[in-house]
């Protein structure tokens, strides 16, 4: 829609406050206080943070072309489920005050408690974490490939990270390139995008490496082969034939099972017997990655990470394991654990520390802090007990990465008293 004689913006719904932002000079000289000090990638493109009514947006100067052809695929990956950032609005016909045009923008929403791969390490990106975020960019291209989507640039810098207990998931950020094939990929493509990630994420870490960023023991060229290994492991689980004898009829739940496990659900499976009856052969025809968060969602209304989801759904049905004999359903179930588990913990945490982590995260690694805790004590911890010292000891100790704007130095450490917890003697008590 048109908002002045010269000024375009292009959304589906339009954010009033966008107008009050000082679209007449270039990006680069923004003034400081609509900037937003987040970490950024790489980007052949200048990119800039910004504050927008209560929360951040990212401005990509770019053509009018490629602006609106990003926006577009944005909407559409974000309607197939596929992770990726929020597209909010193109906006053209942009002029400085002497009437000279500038460069029209694309603008996303930043991903709150995201991180792009340079910010994931505070002294030496470690060989684990430079694992953990190539299996991530794994899933995530399988993700698109499933859906035909060809990413054409595939790289780290083109990647934003989340913590999902103990992993990461990774989110495209840039979609310029991508392009989407009703028909799907073919294997020349697919093979196409995981060579160019190879190359991209060997150049990236080498990057890190020459700067003295990374510990030594860690292998660039090792550590992005890695993201062969583990696309082709991915992508033969989830649609590969499977042949096994007749009377094994076991090994289709098996296989259900393991995808499952993978976070993909299954739309139907191709079963085909021979004439004799004595062989079956399967094929899944996998929906998209999302198993535990869609269920965790549905019985709790959380909204997190596969990962983080899963050990939620653990611990839900631990809670359950205690509880069989009143004959609760599972969503009765699921409704007293968040109100006696979850929600305690997570009103629970100081006020000043609330943006350290997602309220799923904080969850996951309170259960791991208890975990270890039992281990080294050889008792069972209850998770009250375990909750003060994982506060103390861990959470305060993180920085912020809500936002990870102007990170306070210092906290006032808040105790967390019996007052917090006097109606939850069930979640005090719960080992």
């Amino acid at each position: 829609m048109t908002m002045s004689s010269s000024l375009n913006i292009t959304a589906a719904v339009v954010e009033p406050a966008l107008l009050d932002l000082p679209w007449h000079l270039p990006l680069e000289v923004w003034p400081d206080d609509t900037i937003a000090a987040l970490p950024k990638g790489i980007s052949r493109h200048l990119v800039r943070f910004v504050h927008l009514s209560g929360y951040v947006i990212a401005v990509k100067e770019t053509t009018d072309e490629l602006a609106r052809r990003e926006y577009d695929m944005l909407r559409t990956l974000g309607r197939l489920e596929v992770p990726c950032v929020e597209p909010v609005a193109v906006i053209s016909g942009r002029r400085d005050e002497d009437g000279n045009p500038l460069a029209p923008v694309l603008v996303t929403r930043h991903l709150k408690f995201s991180l792009p791969y340079r910010a994931l390490y505070s002294q030496a990106l470690r060989p684990d974490t430079a694992t953990r975020l190539v299996d991530a960019a794994a899933l995530l291209l399988v993700r698109l490939h499933i859906i035909g989507f060809f990413w054409g640039d595939v790289s780290l810098s083109n990647t934003l990270f989340r913590r999902d207990a103990g992993s990461f998931a990774a989110y495209l950020v840039d979609a310029e390139t991508g392009k989407l094939y009703q028909g799907g990929l073919s294997n020349g493509q697919r093979e196409n995008d995981v060579e160019i990630a190879r190359v991209n994420i060997a150049g990236e870490l080498m990057d890190l490496a020459a700067g003295g960023r990374v510990e030594e023991d860690l292998d660039p060229v090792e550590v992005s082969e890695r993201i062969v290994a583990q696309y082709r492991t991915l992508w033969s689980e989830l649609t590969s034939w499977e042949s096994f004898p007749g009377h094994e009829r076991w090994r289709i739940s098996e296989r259900v099972d393991r995808l499952n496990a993978l976070g993909f659900d299954i739309e139907e499976l191709a079963i085909k017997a021979d004439e004799g009856g004595t062989q079956v052969r399967i094929q899944p025809k996998v929906v998209d990655a999302g198993h535990h968060q869609r269920r965790l969602l549905r019985l709790t209304g959380i909204d997190a990470q596969e990962n983080q989801a899963r050990r939620l759904l653990n611990d839900l049905d631990s809670y359950s394991a205690t509880i069989v004999s009143r004959g609760l359903d599972e969503e009765g179930v699921a409704h007293e654990w968040l109100a006696k588990v979850f929600e305690p913990v997570v009103r629970a945490i100081p006020r000043d520390l609330k943006r350290r982590l997602e309220p799923a995260e904080v969850f996951h690694q309170l259960l791991e802090h208890r975990w270890f805790m039992s281990q080294r004590e050889n008792r069972d911890i209850p998770l009250a007990e375990a909750l003060g010292s994982y506060i103390d000891d861990i959470l305060r100790h993180r920085r912020d990465e809500a936002t990870v704007i102007d990170p306070p130095t210092a906290a006032i450490a808040l105790p967390v008293g019996d007052d917090d917890l006097d109606d939850d003697d069930d979640w005090r008590s719960r080992v």
